[in-house]
């Protein structure tokens, strides 16, 4: 019997699907039968590949005699805590006008501005 199992990511998954046939004695192709999806699916599973539908895994727990039990995190993430803890840095200024790239974009809007008023006053 697996005892509670907590699982953070595919690796881990897949390294509890194979681990759980392998002491149940079952082969993938038995076992993927057994669950009703292509032994193919079940290696790359297995293999900790992202991706796997939900109704395929909950055949697959059920063909393990395994329950998916889910529980609310406690604090925050490691992802969050990252980036609680990272230093504030300091924003790029925005281009000022003395910026050639940015006056010759100016000029060209401006330029096409005076276009369409010459023509609209004619």
């Amino acid at each position: 019997m697996v005892a509670e199992s907590i699982i953070t990511g595919w690796t881990k998954l897949g390294s509890l699907v194979r681990d759980t046939r392998l002491a149940r004695g079952l082969s993938q192709a038995n076992l993927a039968t057994r669950a009703g999806v292509a032994r193919s699916w079940l290696a790359r599973v297995e293999a900790g590949h992202r991706g796997a539908e939900l109704e395929q895994l909950f055949r697959l727990l059920d063909a393990l005699d395994l329950t998916l039990t889910l529980h609310d995190s406690e604090g925050p993430t490691d992802r969050e805590t990252a980036a609680m803890n990272r230093p504030e840095t300091p924003r790029t200024a925005r281009p000022t006008s003395n910026d050639t790239g940015s006056a010759a974009r100016r000029s060209a809007w401006d330029l096409a501005a005076r276009k369409v008023k010459e023509r609209e006053s004619d």
